[in-house]
């Protein structure tokens, strides 16, 4: 890779690492390219990026961002996934190294926040930003449905009335 290329990937690497959200580093070692593939592909399908980076490269391009923290995990055969939803990254990596044991989660950031390994476990066990916004959804419109149905039942009940009433004058 000459210079110029290089140059040119730190540079790519640090303007993605502002706008992205959610970091996680990891080992991956005796992964063949077809389950680097796999897990670059699902990455992608959940809105990350997945991609193996030189140690060297990596620091610089992390070096004045808000991620900067992280260069000390940088050592051995590592890759960086990338989101801009906090969850996703984390999501996909986890889901991945529990059916592979040849990926490492070394540890990440979130918002400049460095966590550990475990860490960013948990932060994959949260449920991602569309599942919260659904969720969400779900809360503000239970209410809105049983304010209807209160509103509904004294008419409904008031009409019973009104018909046992007749049905008990027809019947006299």
């Amino acid at each position: 890779m000459e210079r110029a290329e290089k140059e040119a990937l730190i540079a790519s690497l640090r303007e993605r690492l502002g706008e992205v959200s959610g970091v996680v580093v990891t080992h991956q070692l005796g992964l063949t390219v077809a389950e680097s593939s796999d897990l670059r592909r699902k990455a992608r399908e959940a809105g990350a990026h997945y991609r193996v980076v030189k140690n060297r490269l990596a620091k610089r391009a992390f070096e004045g961002t808000k991620f900067e923290a992280l260069m000390s995990l940088f050592t051995g055969p590592t890759a960086i996934a990338l989101s801009d939803d906090p969850v996703a990254a984390a999501k996909v990596v986890q889901t991945f190294a529990k059916s592979n044991d040849k990926v490492t989660i070394l540890g990440g950031g979130l918002e400049g926040q460095v966590l550990d390994a475990d860490g960013v476990k948990a932060l994959a066990d949260l449920p991602s930003l569309d599942q919260l916004r659904g969720k969400l959804i779900g809360v503000v419109q239970a209410p809105a449905t049983k304010v209807a149905g209160v509103v509904q039942a004294p008419a409904a009940q008031l009409a019973r009335v009104f018909a046992a009433y007749g049905a008990k004058d027809e019947a006299a």
